[in-house]
C-alpha cells in the first residue's frame, strides 16, 4: 500500500472512529431515525398495479422500493451504482470497449439491458444513442442512460421484478424501473461529495443542490442541479511492444530494432492507458412541477437536461503506424495515445394533465426525449491520409483531433390512461384500467469529416463515412386493458392484455395474469404468467461501423446491408418471450418480512451479436504461422460491399485478424432464477437501532437453440461461436447476495453492506494457439461502508468506501497473457477482465457533506 493509500485509509478509519465514539457517549439516549428498509415495505406503489393505494408489502407482483435515504448511502454519486448496490438481480457494467466505455450500462435478471423498461414518474424514458457494439455481457445495449437523472431529484425508485409487457410496453421483459421524482414544495439540500480509488485515479467531485418551492398556493416546483467530474484511472500492465525482451528482439514493432526513442514516451513503459475508467464532466438539471387547476384536475410537467463530455484512452500506437514517404518522415517519434471522446446532450420533457371525472381517473401526457452524441477522436491521426499527402521531400498532413460522426436517438411518446373502481359485490372493488399510446422513434448516424474514414480511417476509431450515415424512423401504436379484483378477501387477481402495432415489424398481442393469495397475515403466495414481444431497436437494425485495434479490424454490418446479404442475413425480426414466476411472502415474526420469488424467462429469436466472422486470421507462434491467413473470401467481400477499408499497418503484426460482426436473430434462451428479500430490525434501547436486510439473487441463462447457418455463410464459420455463447451464459455471476445493517444511534449512523458475487467467466481467442482460453473470476466478497454524523441540525458529514477492503477480480488467464507477451501483443496490457461485476479499480473512498434546509 503506498503512502497516499495509507493516508486515505487512516483518515477514513480515524474519522469513523471519532464519530462513533462521540455519538455513543453523547447521544445514546436520543431516538433513532426511522428505518429506511422497513419504511419502504409500507410505501404505496404505482408500478406493477393499476390499483390505487397498493403497498409494496401487499403487492401481488415482486417489487423493490428504494427510498432517497437508501440511494444516498451509495457513496459514488451514480444512479447505476445506487441500484446495483441495493438490488441483487441488477448488475452494472464496470468497463466498456470503444465508445461503450463512455456510456456504461446495466441489466436486470441477467438478460440484455434492452429487456428492462425505464420510466420516469411512470412515463417511458428514451434510450441512449450510443449503442454498445463490442462483444461482452452488455453488447447491444441501448437502454436509457440512468445517470442523466440526478439522485437528489429522486423521491424513491420502484423496481418491478417480473415481465410487464402487457402493462407498460412490449420491451418490459425482465422488469421495470420506475423513478419517482420529488414533489416537495419547501426545503431542500446541498451535497458536496468527493472521492477516489485508494490505488490511484478515478478522482471524483460532485456538487448537487435540490430545492422545493410553491410558486403559488396550488402549485409545486422541485428543482435539482448537479455537476460532477470523474477522472481517468489506470489498472493495466506495461506494453510489451515498447520494452526490449527476448520475445521481440527481432520483431518489426520492437524498440530495440526500430525505435528505441519510445523509452522516452510519457508513462513508459505503461504507455498504453486503455485499461481503466474514462474521464467525464457532466452537468444535469431536473425539474418536477404541477398546478392544481381544480381539486380534481392537475396539470404537470417534468424533465431533465444534461450535457456530458467524456473521453477514454484507446490502445497506444507505435511510431511506425503513421509515416510519410520520406524515410525520416515519422510525425510521432514517441508513438501516440489516441482517445475516443463523446460530447453528449440528453434531454426529456413531459407535459400532461390528470384528474378525476365522475369517479374516473384519467391522465393524458406527451413526452419527448433526445440523446445527441458527437463522437470525436483525440490525439490521433489518419495514417493513409498522412502517407498520401506526403512526398519524398515534404511531410504529410493529418489532423490530430478528428470529428468521427455522431449518433442521435429520439422518442416521442403520447399516452392516455383511464381507470375506475366498480363495486361489484365482491370482497373488493373491480378496478378497470385502459389506455393507449402512440410513439415515434428515430435513430440517426451522422457522417464525420473526411479524415476519419479516408483510407484506413482515424487511428483507434474508424469514423462514419456518408455511406454509413442515415436517418431511420418508425412509429408504434398500442392499446391495453387491465382488470384487478379481489373476489374474496385473501385473493387478489390482476389481468392485462395489450395490442401493439409497429410500422416496421407488424402487430402483436401480449397478455399477463397475476394472482396473490394470503393464507393468513403471515403467509401469502403469488404468481404471474405473461408473454412479451420486443422489436429490435433502431440502433440494432441500422448501426454501421468499424472497430479497429493495432492488430485487428472488424466491420459491424447492419443486418439489412448489402454486405450482410452476401452472408445470408436479411434484416432482423422481433423477439418473443414467455415469463413465469411464483413467489412466497411471509411475516413470520412481528419485525420480520421475507419474500422468495422463482422465475423463468424464455426468449425466442433473441437478438444478439454474432461471433466474429473471420475473413483473415493470422496467428504466429515463435515465428511460425499457425494459421495461413485467408479464412473466408465471402467475409472479405461483405466488408468491401459495405465500404470497409483495411488499414495495411494491421498486417505488419505477427498475429492479426480481419472480420465482421452483425446483430442477428438465431438463438433461443431460457433464464431461470430466484430472488429473495428479507428485512428485520432490532431495537437496542440506549444503543440505538439496527435495520437488517438480506437480499439474494440466483440467475442462470442457457442457450436452448441455435439456428442453422444462413446459406451465404462459409461452412467453416458459425454465426455463434463459443465466445458469443459464453458472453450470454457465463459473464454474469450466477448469484449475488447483499447483507446489510443500518445502525442509528442519536446523531450517528453506520451503514454496512456485504455483497457476495458468484463466479463468472468468459472465453477469448488465443494469440498463441488455435484453442480458446477461459478466464474465471472467482467468488468475491465486497464490503461497502458509510459512516455519518449530524454535526449540526442542518449539516451531516459522511465518510465511507465502496469495496472497503480493496478487492480486485482475478487476472485474465495466465497462459493467455503469457502468449500475449511472447507475441509482443498489446493485449498483455489488460490485466483484469472487463466483465468483472465489481469493477477493476479496487476500493473507492469518499467523503460527503450534506446541508439540509
Amino acid at each position: 500500500m503506498n503512502n497516499r493509500s495509507r493516508n486515505i485509509l487512516f483518515a477514513g478509519v480515524s474519522t469513523a472512529s471519532i464519530a462513533f465514539a462521540f455519538a455513543a457517549n453523547a447521544y445514546a439516549a436520543e431516538a433513532p431515525e426511522p428505518s429506511p428498509d422497513v419504511a419502504e415495505l409500507e410505501a404505496v406503489i404505482v408500478t406493477g398495479t393499476r390499483t390505487t393505494g397498493m403497498k409494496a408489502v401487499d403487492s401481488p407482483a415482486p417489487i423493490t422500493v428504494l427510498g432517497a435515504d437508501i440511494l444516498k448511502k451509495t457513496g459514488q454519486p451514480d444512479m447505476i451504482q445506487a441500484l446495483a448496490q441495493n438490488v441483487p438481480s441488477f448488475n452494472a457494467q464496470a468497463f466498456g470497449g470503444d465508445t461503450a466505455a463512455l456510456t456504461l450500462s446495466a441489466k436486470l435478471r441477467g438478460i440484455s439491458p434492452n429487456h428492462t423498461l425505464v420510466l420516469l414518474n411512470g412515463k417511458r424514458r428514451h434510450g441512449t444513442a450510443n449503442l454498445a457494439v463490442l462483444g461482452g455481457a452488455y453488447q447491444g445495449g441501448a437502454a436509457a442512460d440512468l445517470n442523466f437523472i440526478p439522485l437528489a431529484s429522486v423521491d424513491h425508485i420502484e423496481v418491478l421484478l417480473e415481465g410487464a409487457a402487457a402493462q407498460y410496453g412490449t420491451d418490459a421483459i425482465a422488469g421495470v424501473i420506475n423513478i419517482i421524482q420529488k414533489k416537495a414544495t419547501s426545503g431542500g439540500e446541498v451535497i458536496i461529495n468527493g472521492g477516489g480509488y485508494i490505488d490511484g485515479g478515478g478522482t471524483t467531485g460532485d456538487f448537487t443542490a435540490n430545492i422545493g418551492i410553491a410558486p403559488t398556493e396550488k402549485s409545486y416546483l422541485n428543482l435539482t442541479g448537479e455537476t460532477k467530474y470523474h477522472g481517468y484511472s489506470f489498472r493495466g500492465d506495461y506494453d510489451p511492444r515498447v520494452v526490449d525482451s527476448v520475445y521481440n528482439a527481432g520483431a518489426t514493432n520492437s524498440p530495440a530494432k526500430s525505435y528505441p526513442q519510445v523509452k522516452g514516451a510519457p508513462n513508459w513503459p505503461y504507455v498504453n492507458r486503455i485499461a481503466g475508467d474514462a474521464q467525464y464532466r457532466q452537468t444535469v438539471l431536473a425539474y418536477n412541477a404541477g398546478y392544481e387547476v381544480t381539486p380534481d384536475i392537475e396539470i404537470y410537467s417534468f424533465g431533465t437536461i444534461g450535457r456530458k463530455w467524456s473521453a477514454a484512452h484507446e490502445n497506444y500506437r507505435l511510431p511506425n503506424v503513421v509515416k510519410g514517404k520520406g524515410a525520416t518522415d515519422i510525425p510521432f517519434p514517441l508513438g501516440f495515445d489516441p482517445k475516443e471522446s463523446i460530447t453528449e446532450t440528453d434531454y426529456a420533457v413531459t407535459g400532461g394533465i390528470s384528474g378525476v371525472t365522475n369517479a374516473w381517473n384519467w391522465d393524458l401526457s406527451s413526452t419527448y426525449g433526445k440523446d445527441d452524441d458527437s463522437v470525436n477522436v483525440l490525439d490521433t491521426a489518419n495514417a493513409s491520409l498522412y502517407a498520401d499527402s506526403s512526398t519524398l521531400t515534404t511531410k504529410g498532413y493529418s489532423p490530430v483531433d478528428i470529428h468521427a460522426g455522431g449518433f442521435v436517438n429520439t422518442q416521442w411518446s403520447n399516452t392516455l390512461d383511464v381507470s375506475h373502481d366498480f363495486d361489484v359485490g365482491l370482497a373488493g372493488p373491480l378496478t378497470f384500467a385502459a389506455g393507449g399510446e402512440y410513439r415515434k422513434e428515430t435513430y440517426e448516424i451522422t457522417a464525420g469529416e473526411l479524415a476519419t474514414y479516408y483510407g484506413g480511417g482515424s487511428q483507434s476509431y474508424f469514423g462514419f463515412a456518408p455511406v454509413n450515415a442515415g436517418k431511420h424512423k418508425r412509429n408504434n401504436k398500442a392499446v391495453y386493458a387491465d382488470l384487478a379484483v379481489s373476489p374474496i378477501e385473501p385473493l387478489k387477481l390482476d389481468a392485462a392484455v395489450r395490442y401493439e402495432d409497429f410500422s416496421d415489424f407488424g402487430d402483436t398481442t401480449v397478455a399477463k395474469l397475476t394472482a396473490r393469495y394470503d393464507f393468513s397475515p403471515a403467509i401469502a403466495l403469488r404468481g404471474t404468467v405473461s408473454t412479451g414481444f420486443r422489436a429490435p431497436t433502431l440502433a440494432e437494425s441500422y448501426y454501421s461501423g468499424i472497430n479497429v485495434s493495432p492488430s485487428s479490424i472488424s466491420g459491424q454490418l447492419p443486418p439489412n446491408s448489402p454486405g450482410a446479404s452476401l452472408l445470408g442475413i436479411n434484416g432482423l425480426k422481433p423477439e418473443k418471450s414467455d415469463n413465469f414466476s411464483i413467489g412466497l411472502v411471509t411475516h413470520l415474526a412481528p419485525k420480520l418480512t421475507m419474500t422468495l420469488d422463482a422465475y423463468e424467462i424464455k426468449i425466442k429469436n433473441r437478438i444478439v451479436s454474432s461471433g466474429t466472422l473471420y475473413g483473415e486470421n493470422v496467428v504466429t507462434v515463435g515465428g511460425t504461422k499457425v494459421t495461413n491467413g485467408i479464412v473466408s473470401p465471402a467475409v472479405i467481400a461483405a466488408l468491401a460491399a459495405n465500404g470497409v477499408n483495411v488499414d495495411p499497418s494491421i498486417r505488419t503484426n505477427a498475429t492479426y485478424s480481419v472480420g465482421a460482426n452483425m446483430f442477428v436473430n438465431g438463438l433461443d434462451t431460457k433464464t431461470t432464477g430466484v430472488d429473495f428479500v428479507g428485512t428485520y430490525y432490532s431495537d437496542f434501547g440506549d444503543w440505538g437501532r439496527v435495520d437488517w436486510s438480506l437480499s439474494a439473487s440466483y440467475n442462470k441463462t442457457e442457450v436452448t437453440k441455435i439456428a442453422a447457418n444462413p446459406p451465404g455463410l462459409d461452412p467453416t464459420l458459425t454465426l455463434f461461436d463459443a465466445i458469443a455463447i459464453a458472453n450470454l451464459e457465463d459473464t454474469s455471476p450466477k448469484y449475488k447476495i447483499i447483507a446489510g445493517g443500518y445502525w442509528t444511534l442519536g446523531k450517528f449512523t453506520l451503514n454496512l453492506k456485504e455483497s457476495v458475487y458468484g463466479k463468472s467467466s468468459n472465453l477469448s481467442t488465443d494469440s498463441g494457439s488455435s484453442a480458446l482460453m477461459k478466464t474465471t473470476i472467482k467468488t468475491a466478497l465486497i464490503t461497502d461502508l458509510d459512516v455519518g454524523y449530524q454535526v449540526l441540525d442542518s449539516v451531516k458529514v459522511s465518510v465511507g468506501a465502496n469495496n472497503l477492503l480493496n478487492r480486485y477480480p482475478n487476472r485474465i488467464n495466465g497462459l493467455l497473457r503469457e502468449h500475449y507477451l511472447k507475441n509482443n501483443s498489446n493485449g498483455f496490457v489488460t490485466q483484469f477482465p472487463s466483465f468483472s461485476p465489481f469493477g477493476i479499480n479496487g476500493g473507492y473512498y469518499y467523503g460527503k457533506i450534506t446541508y439540509t434546509f
